[in-house]
């Protein structure tokens, strides 16, 4: 709330024109969200800088996410991602971050020659922004989300800017302003910028915030979900999640575009170098504001693999059982189950699942979710009542059906893109494939049953999406792959 105080009382600065007549956007939050004096700027940064000790980080960064608050409240985490950077040499840094002041459609690049500062004017790469902009029909070359307005000047992207000049030196500026955060969008920016990226020179930076005004042992609880999925790679989540507000980052489609892009150009690894709140930097735990620094590597090692997850056969059984009860409950009452809280960690454990209903070995019912939005036995109260009531190829279970129905459980990993379809583990991946608004799943035990090769499983899974059988040939279709802890009941 002090920070936007402060901010609000920076009257906005227009556009002026310096010599040449080139169009300098002007610092428009300097002496409010950062010193306005380029020697207590530095003098702060370098002090944060100074502070932010971890180990270096020796393998090639291709892009990083930052935080973009003022500096009192996320320069200290802002410093661990700069930090990183040092003994790093770029000629180029590409800026993505979010519109808090303007709304529009489509993703602005600027089409000035330069952003200023109070450490000095950084030139924008003019012919790298007019190339982007012709890759895309969402994107265009603009001032909007870059020029002040009535209701402030845009901080998310000028924050980034001292920071670099002190770690980086000279190098020219992409900035880049997401009017429309959709999945679309941020995909559409991330596969544009690893075509146009050539060689190691090019940084990415996105601008985020993570979960605002909650609680601290809350927003704790909510930004460790993202950094959890940010760490799995699972970009796909993170931006459905972002949409439906399960999660928070007010740069979310940024640091999607950025982590698209970054896979594509060789980067393997995510790694989260600092979290904290504006309670652990400002003291007030009532309403605070999460930040982290983020890398994306390109690690010799390959990528890193997370501890697969188990459930005890306690669990499983706990939740087959409630399975069978929220849907009995659901055909029988006409409401939801309302089940006590899970006693076990495991099920507390915000996961995606599936509930799969048969009868006599008939598929009766199977919906999920592919993401973590809820406690996993919340997840299965809800997919189990949907499996029976509102998947739209059957009619919804009725009570005399009830005592025949058996129960298959499917609890997912994150999700993967696969860059090469020989990733593809037939019986132990499942599929999600995606291109615009068309989508279709199929679990891990699918393929095994129904006996089919690795080149079938993808064209089964471009059917079940709707699409062509060969879709998954297509540059615009994402093929996401997962594994599964799969559990049947023992009998019906």
């Amino acid at each position: 709330t002090a920070q936007l105080i402060a901010f609000l009382a920076i009257p906005p600065l227009q556009h002026v024109r310096a010599a040449g007549e080139q169009k300098v956007r002007q610092a428009g939050v300097a002496g409010g969200f950062y010193p306005a004096d380029p020697k207590a700027l530095t003098a702060m940064m370098d002090d944060m800088l100074a502070k932010a000790s971890t180990a270096p980080v020796t393998e090639p960064i291709l892009a990083v996410v930052a935080p973009h608050a003022g500096y009192q409240y996320s320069g200290p985490v802002a410093a661990y991602t700069y930090a990183a950077l040092k003994g790093h040499k770029y000629s180029r840094v590409v800026v993505i971050a979010p519109s808090h002041y303007e709304s529009f459609d489509f993703t602005s690049i600027y089409e000035g020659d330069g952003y200023a500062t109070p450490l000095g004017t950084v030139t924008v790469d003019k012919d790298f922004a007019r190339q982007l902009a012709k890759m895309s029909s969402t994107f265009k070359l603009s001032t909007r989300g870059h020029d002040p307005t009535p209701a402030g000047a845009e901080h998310a992207l000028e924050v980034q800017l001292p920071w670099l000049q002190r770690v980086l030196g000279d190098f020219q500026l992409v900035p880049i302003v997401m009017g429309d955060q959709s999945y679309e969008n941020s995909r559409a920016l991330g596969v544009a910028l690893a075509k146009l990226i050539h060689g190691g020179d090019t940084l990415i930076v996105a601008s985020s915030d993570l979960s605002h005004y909650h609680p601290y042992d809350d927003a704790e609880k909510i930004d460790h979900k993202t950094l959890k999925a940010l760490e799995s790679w699972d970009y796909f989540s993170m931006s459905r999640n972002f949409q439906t507000r399960v999660w928070e980052a007010c740069g979310g489609a940024p640091i999607v575009a950025a982590m698209i892009a970054a896979e594509r150009m060789g980067a393997n690894q995510a790694r989260v170098l600092k979290y904290l709140n504006s309670g652990d930097t400002a003291g007030d735990h009532s309403r605070v504001v999460g930040y982290s620094a983020d890398v994306f590597v390109k690690a010799p090692h390959g990528t890193a693999t997370a501890t697969p997850f188990s459930l005890s056969d306690t669990d499983k059984n706990e939740l087959l059982a409630l399975a069978r009860t929220s849907v009995e409950h659901a055909v029988e009452q006409g409401h939801p189950y309302q089940p006590e809280p899970s006693r076990s960690e495991a099920l507390n454990q915000e996961l995606g699942a599936f509930v799969t209903l048969r009868i006599n070995g008939d598929l009766r019912g199977c919906i999920g979710y592919t993401s973590a939005m809820k406690p996993l036995y919340m997840t299965v109260r809800d997919t189990a009542t949907l499996a029976a009531q509102r998947d739209p190829r059957f009619q919804p279970v009725s009570a005399i059906e009830l005592p025949r129905l058996s129960y298959e459980i499917s609890v997912l990993s994150p999700l993967r893109r696969v860059t090469n379809i020989e990733q593809i583990n037939v019986g132990h991946h499942g599929l999600l494939m995606k291109n615009g608004d068309s989508e279709g799943l199929l679990l891990p035990q699918v393929p095994t049953e129904q006996k089919w090769d690795r080149q079938t499983f993808l064209e089964q899974t471009c059917v079940k999406a709707g699409m062509p059988r060969d879709c998954w040939k297509d540059e615009d279709t994402d093929i996401f792959m997962f594994t599964a802890v799969v559990f049947p009941e023992e009998k019906p």
